[in-house]
């Protein structure tokens, strides 16, 4: 495997009112599911040897959509689920305490949410995830149904930027744009090839 290629899952109801999802199982809504068919559209006939997601419902199902139109068997796996956010899953930054909010603007690493995941576990998780689909695909390129943070973090990390930075230097990474990072010997992210690419004409974040 010399080069993965990260896609956010489809849209969400959560998504429009920017509510922190992490860990939370929702579905996809309409709008998502017709972007999970065209990243699926789009990844046909691209050479993926392998296919994998987060475990959680909307990266599987926008996984499912892909393994229609590739034949591939996608592998979903916990350790690319999304950030857990703790006391801000279900909520927008408007509904927290203003300090817990000012605190995690400031430095959304140092004070991540209150009782969610550290964000820097969550790339040594995210990361351990690639290297076993390394071991598994060596000889080609995957394509791993993921989410929003968790892929801007693995992105700063591969890029040797602080953590902290990436809401600033990645503000945005929209459902079922594509990230294509290139990997090193073993697996680990070392270098951005594509970021935040749409998968087709007439996608709509």
């Amino acid at each position: 495997m010399r080069t993965v290629t990260l896609a956010r899952h489809g849209r969400t109801a959560w998504h429009a009112p920017n509510r922190y999802t992490g860990r939370s199982d929702i579905e996809l809504d309409d709008v998502g599911v017709r972007q999970a068919e065209a990243l699926a559209r789009w990844a046909a006939g691209r050479g993926f040897v392998a296919l994998a997601s987060s475990d959680l419902r909307r990266a599987v199902h926008t996984a499912a959509a892909v393994a229609a139109t590739t034949g591939l068997v996608p592998a979903a796996d916990p350790r690319l689920r999304e950030l857990d956010f703790g006391i801000a899953e279900g909520h927008t930054l408007a509904d927290l305490d203003p300090a817990v909010a000012e605190r995690f603007g400031r430095d959304p690493v140092g004070h991540h949410f209150p009782g969610g995941e550290h964000p820097a576990d969550a790339v040594d998780r995210f990361r351990a995830g690639l290297t076993a689909l390394h071991e598994r695909a060596a000889a080609g390129s995957v394509l791993v149904v993921a989410h929003s943070t968790v892929i801007r973090l693995v992105v700063c990390a591969a890029l040797g930027l602080p953590l902290a930075q990436y809401r600033r230097r990645l503000p945005a990474l929209d459902p079922t744009a594509v990230t294509t990072l290139r990997l090193s010997g073993d697996g680990t992210p070392e270098a951005l090839l594509a970021y935040n690419v749409p998968v087709s004409e007439g996608w709509q974040p």
